[in-house]
């Protein structure tokens, strides 16, 4: 440790721990032998045979510290040490855990507020007992899927097939009018590659492979609904949970809680635009490490924008919200003239209350998803969270921004895309000159930034 982190400053550490009898104590032996008092410890099972844990340590002298760290290295059953620290006005002293690689996912499979077969008292197939036994055995699927595997195929009944088409025939009437050009473009490349249209329920195997083909999110199967954390930090890997069963046949244009209808038909099209894609993408960032308070805030921002946005299109206001695009009743009365609208400010939407059993008194509407995209990037500036993260695409982990090498690693990568760019409008017939000395100068702007900051910041705290 360097000089800046002192005996008031709070610190964290992630490690990663082979799972064998006894190790755990042999860990804490190692603090113990420091004479160091751990604060909290969180864990939450890595991947196969092995866990990552989360520890919030006591303030202590920097030299305690670096023993400690030092220790736990030599320890044969732990890798991954990576130290935190909080700097000392900091509001928020401790970062829950958060998924880092993608096979962390696996471990919200079981951890949903509520199950597909667990239906309310109110729910159109309460009674009916062979639809909760079928609903049971979708999502028993869901329960064992894990990272890697193929995602399951539903082998649909006539039924099944016949309350999607009717699903599908309602509301593809009102497309072209209330839904957003982005929408409309997207959905009859789904027609063409993942057949949708009235006769079938789509597969989510070949949604996924075409989001992954469009801007890189994948689906993976659910049991149910998630915590607001859990499911909006499977976004910042750019992936989406999404049930496969389906509403009820009694009541084919009204569900109580997300079906597939929902989350093919409402969500899965906007996935496919990239600015929608990134938007998504940047509240998944924001939420990793966030606070109870932030992770509340994000999840009414997520409510009135992919679930309940509407949007500037020329002179016209669109609907692009998935909870919206997948209610043919709700579609229409939100561009009508009985709700209010008003312009998406992220600090005012984070804290706006909504019902959720009622159609929106309120809709929030964004100038555009790439303009929408910097407001939510600039509002989780605000965060307290510590540290900065990135997505790693071709590794599928979370990258934490807190050394040097990583910084710098991160501050080549963004040169050399900023040199491809410079090559590309060089090519380019009729490029702005003006937009060759932009990129010029950007290049030469975010290299020297970032590198002075992995140099004259995170160096005397991460000393190698």
């Amino acid at each position: 440790m360097g000089a800046s982190a002192d005996a008031t400053t709070p610190i964290s550490l992630l490690f990663s721990v082979v799972d064998r009898p006894g190790v755990l104590e042999g860990v804490l032996a190692r603090f113990r032998a420091c004479d160091i008092n751990l604060v909290s410890i969180e864990s939450r099972p890595g991947k196969e045979g092995v866990y990552d844990f989360f520890v919030d340590l006591e303030p202590v002298a920097p030299n305690r510290i670096e023993q400690a760290v030092q220790m736990l290295r030599s320890h044969d059953a732990v890798t991954d040490v990576k130290t935190l620290t909080h700097e000392a006005n900091t509001a928020t002293t401790s970062v829950p855990w958060f998924p880092r690689k993608i096979r962390d996912l696996d471990t919200f499979a079981e951890k949903v507020l509520s199950y597909g077969e667990d239906l309310d008292a109110d729910h159109p197939g309460f009674t009916d007992a062979a639809y909760r036994e079928r609903r049971a055995h979708i999502t028993e699927n869901a329960r064992r899927y894990r990272t890697g595997m193929p995602l399951p195929h539903v082998e649909y009944t006539p039924e099944e097939h016949k309350t999607w088409g009717m699903v599908w025939k309602e509301l593809s009437q009102l497309y072209p009018t209330h839904a957003c050009r982005e929408y409309n473009y997207v959905l009859p490349l789904l027609v063409q590659n993942c057949h949708f249209g009235p006769d079938r329920v789509p597969q989510i195997a070949d949604v996924s492979s075409f989001l992954r083909d469009c801007t890189g999110w994948t689906l993976r199967p659910v049991m149910g609904l998630l915590s607001s954390r859990d499911f909006l930090n499977a976004f910042a890997f750019r992936v989406f949970h999404s049930t496969q069963y389906i509403r009820h046949a009694s009541s084919p244009l009204y569900t109580p809680e997300p079906d597939c209808c929902h989350e093919l038909l409402g969500h899965i099209p906007l996935f496919a635009d990239p600015d929608f894609a990134d938007f998504s993408h940047e509240i998944g960032l924001a939420s990793l490490g966030a606070s109870d308070e932030e992770i509340e805030r994000l999840a009414t921002i997520y409510w009135f924008t992919v679930e309940f946005g509407l949007c500037k299109q020329g002179t016209e206001v669109r609907a692009y919200g998935a909870g919206l695009l997948s209610s043919f009743g709700e579609l229409s009365y939100a561009l009508s003239d009985k709700p209010q609208r008003v312009p998406f400010e992220p600090s005012k939407t984070a804290v706006t209350a909504y019902p959720i059993t009622e159609y929106q008194p309120l809709y929030y509407v964004a100038e555009s998803f790439h303009h929408m995209k910097e407001q939510v990037r600039e509002y989780a500036r605000t965060f307290q969270r510590p540290f900065a993260v990135r997505y790693n695409a071709l590794s599928q982990n979370i990258e934490i921004l807190d050394n040097r090498d990583v910084l710098l690693r991160y501050a080549n990568g963004i040169r050399g895309d900023l040199m491809n760019l410079i090559a590309a409008l060089g090519k380019t017939p009729h490029s702005d000159p003006a937009d060759l000395l932009a990129a010029h100068r950007a290049t030469a702007t975010e290299t020297t930034a970032t590198g002075t900051a992995a140099a004259t910041e995170t160096e005397p705290t991460h000393r190698r």
